[in-house]
């Protein structure tokens, strides 16, 4: 399969924890990458500043879909559920020693 004319789903919906050139901190996700150029194409594509998560991604139909939309939808959830667990602070439960002191 190749990729969608003018789609760059998977330059914009993804994170991309890695410095890029012109993106030295990476790419948040859902923000299009600086390397897309007016066609929506990469300008890293074929190039090694090409960051190894971009190349990993290769066109399918389950994340290409119909359209541009919903691959974006697609790329965005994977995106969501691979994204590094945020640190939750638990509320402390009294325990034994907190109830004979109410």
């Amino acid at each position: 399969m190749n990729c969608r004319e003018a789609c760059a789903a998977c330059c914009i919906a993804p994170s991309i924890s890695s410095a890029i050139p012109g993106m030295p901190q990476g790419k948040p996700a859902g923000v299009p990458c600086v390397q897309l150029d007016a066609q929506r194409r990469c300008r890293l594509f074929g190039r090694p500043e090409r960051p190894a998560v971009c190349t990993s991604l290769a066109p399918s139909p389950q994340m290409c879909g119909n359209s541009p939309a919903q691959a974006l939808r697609w790329l965005a959830r994977l995106d969501a559920l691979t994204a590094p667990a945020a640190v939750r602070i638990q509320p402390r439960r009294p325990g034994p020693k907190d109830a004979s002191t109410r």
